[in-house]
């Protein structure tokens, strides 16, 4: 029978960890690039801003070179001129500094006496040649670049330096707000990315969800399921791959599930002469003491054979969709309790008292194959009877909810491994159990009770053995 079909798969798996390598490959990137960027635009700015000043101090001085022939009362008189009338004093501090590092002139306003204490100053007049400065001024506490040159008299003396003094405050807004357009810039990159990303893993992960949902629908036993093949790559090549195992394993079981139904046909008819002919001969009285017993021997395993026979044929039928119900109005009540007195008395022989619990429950008709569920209650008893039967005790008891009738039969034997119970519903498994049968009872009671829309759950009872709940709705 064809398992439903459920909704796609959705890979998150392989989408999620394809976007974590992307993102740790192009985040780090983009970092990586934001800090260059800034790094560079900040290194043009900073050597622009020095080249101008270390212009505009060797102009100066070449300037004021010529006129070191005067004397010093003149020479100062025209650095404070020269300061007072400096153009660009607004954005740039032109600064006089005398050999003694005082300020004599600035073209900010009368700071003489003023001492700047900047080690460029120093370096100026000792090393004779222009000296910059990048940091803090220690007064105002603003960050500036100074420029200092020395100024040089007609006799090779140092009287000075002439230094250029500008504030970095903008340019260091300039290079925030151009890390900022950067950083947006790359956001927008990696999120692009991502977006582009992802659509490029949607491609390839909704074929391979596909083929992950039929796969499944195969293994869980849906054969000859096919997977629309609309690629020409290795994920075609693997839909291909699938649709060939899937139709070779849909051949075989229809092989061996016809296999099975032609040889259940054909052992009926022998095993029912075999027992209709045991029975006859049972009758007569003249037989020996050792020839009845060979005789019932006969008798009792022609019977288990055709019991065998018969759970062969209804898992053909489950096998080959051939299995339908008949739904009618039942009282499953009466059904049950009918099922339970009759193989009741039959465990009675093997000296296994069956205990059926009433209950005060009203129980409605239900919509359900009575004939099918039938067979669902002695197949459960039956196995309470092969595998709990150490217990000498089996409970039955069947109560009513909002929704559904539920049965419930428990035995007192040793209970199922724990780590078979999963595995016990499955077909031709009969796990570490010494009893005897073809694993096949289980997996047709399963298969009726899901057709009646309802569940067969097993498990280990508190206290000892095991429990079978049967839960039916009360409307379908």
């Amino acid at each position: 029978m064809s398992a439903p079909r459920k909704p796609l798969i959705k890979v998150t798996g392989l989408r999620r960890r394809w976007l974590i390598n992307t993102l740790c490959v192009v985040l780090p990137l983009a970092i990586v690039c934001v800090f260059a960027v800034t790094a560079s635009f900040a290194a043009y700015y900073y050597s622009g801003m020095e080249s101008d000043l270390r212009y505009r101090a060797r102009t100066t001085t070449d300037f004021f070179a010529e006129n070191m022939n005067v004397d010093y009362n003149a020479y100062y008189k025209s650095c404070v001129k020269y300061a007072q009338t400096y153009e660009d004093r607004n954005s740039i501090e032109l600064q006089f500094i005398n050999a003694q590092g005082r300020l004599v002139a600035s073209s900010y306003g009368p700071w003489a006496g003023d001492a700047p204490s900047t080690e460029e100053i120093q370096e100026a007049m000792d090393m004779r040649t222009q000296r910059a400065f990048v940091g803090r001024d220690e007064h105002t506490g603003e960050h500036i670049m100074a420029v200092s040159s020395p100024m040089i008299y007609s006799n090779g003396e140092v009287i000075g330096v002439l230094r250029f003094v500008t504030g970095t405050r903008v340019m260091h807004m300039q290079i925030v707000f151009i890390a900022l357009v950067a950083l947006v810039f790359f956001v927008v990159f990696v999120l692009i990315i991502v977006l582009l990303t992802n659509y490029y893993i949607h491609t390839i992960l909704v074929p391979v969800a596909d083929i992950t949902e039929k796969a499944q629908r195969i293994a869980a036993g849906s054969y000859g399921v096919q997977i629309q093949s609309k690629y020409r790559d290795e994920i075609g090549t693997l839909a291909d791959t699938i649709n060939e195992m899937s139709n070779k394993i849909s051949q075989n079981e229809k092989v061996q599930t016809d296999f099975i139904s032609s040889l259940s046909h054909e052992l009926r008819t022998p095993l029912t002469a075999i027992t209709g002919w045991s029975e006859t001969l049972l009758t007569d009285e003249n037989l020996d003491r050792g020839t009845r017993r060979g005789m019932e021997i006969i008798l009792r395993e022609s019977k288990r054979l055709t019991e065998m026979v018969l759970g062969l044929l209804e898992f053909s039928r489950i096998e080959g969709d051939r299995m339908t119900l008949n739904i009618e109005m039942a009282d499953i009540r009466s059904e049950f309790e009918d099922t339970v007195f009759m193989y009741g008395s039959r465990l009675q022989q093997e000296g296994i008292t069956l205990n059926y619990i009433e209950t005060d429950d009203d129980i409605p008709e239900i919509p359900c194959d009575p004939k099918r569920l039938r067979q669902v209650f002695l197949n459960i008893l039956d196995n309470a009877a092969k595998h709990g039967g150490d217990g000498k005790i089996i409970d039955a008891t069947i109560r009513c909810t909002d929704i559904a009738v539920i049965i419930t039969i428990r035995d007192y034997g040793p209970g199922i491994p724990e780590d078979e119970i999963p595995l016990v519903k499955k077909k031709f498994y009969k796990g570490s159990s010494k009893a005897r049968g073809t694993g096949i009872g289980l997996a047709v009671c399963d298969e009726i009770v899901t057709m009646h829309d309802g569940s067969l759950d097993i498990a280990n009872a508190d206290g000892g053995g095991t429990q079978v709940r049967i839960c039916l709705p009360l409307e379908q």
